[in-house]
């Protein structure tokens, strides 16, 4: 599960560039059940591993189209389209799994944004650190 869930992640987040050499620096930790990556310290929700390839493709182009929307609206100072891409984006979002309900169903909370420190993810997370 650890795999896919890292192929979900956006691509600006899997590819931690270093501005002076350009090359990859890290890819971020995901959460030994497949819930969350990590990012800055902080945990994002994984897609949900239940949806189809040809469903999950769907949403992620819907996904990428409402953020350039968003990014257009953006530069043009449109408030209405800017908050129509928005409400675009959260949708897809939802749809993914990465927002609304979580998608696991053992009962576990979510804890999509908190601190990893904050969870209780913390003893894997500073485990890693550990290990470098």
């Amino acid at each position: 599960m650890t795999g896919h869930c890292y192929s979900q992640i956006p691509l600006a987040y899997r590819e931690f560039i270093n501005a002076a050499s350009h090359h990859i620096v890290s890819k971020p930790p995901v959460t030994p059940d497949g819930r969350y990556f990590v990012v800055r310290g902080r945990l994002w929700r994984c897609s949900n591993p239940a949806l189809h390839e040809e469903e999950r493709s769907i949403y992620v182009h819907d996904l990428m189209q409402a953020r350039s929307a968003k990014g257009r609206a953006m530069r043009r100072g449109d408030a209405k389209a800017r908050e129509a891409a928005r409400l675009a984006v959260d949708e897809a979002k939802h749809k993914l799994g990465e927002r609304g309900a979580p998608w696991w169903t053992d009962g576990s909370p979510d804890y999509n944004r908190y601190l990893v420190r904050n969870t209780p993810y913390a003893e894997w997370f500073a485990g890693l650190s550990a290990k470098e």
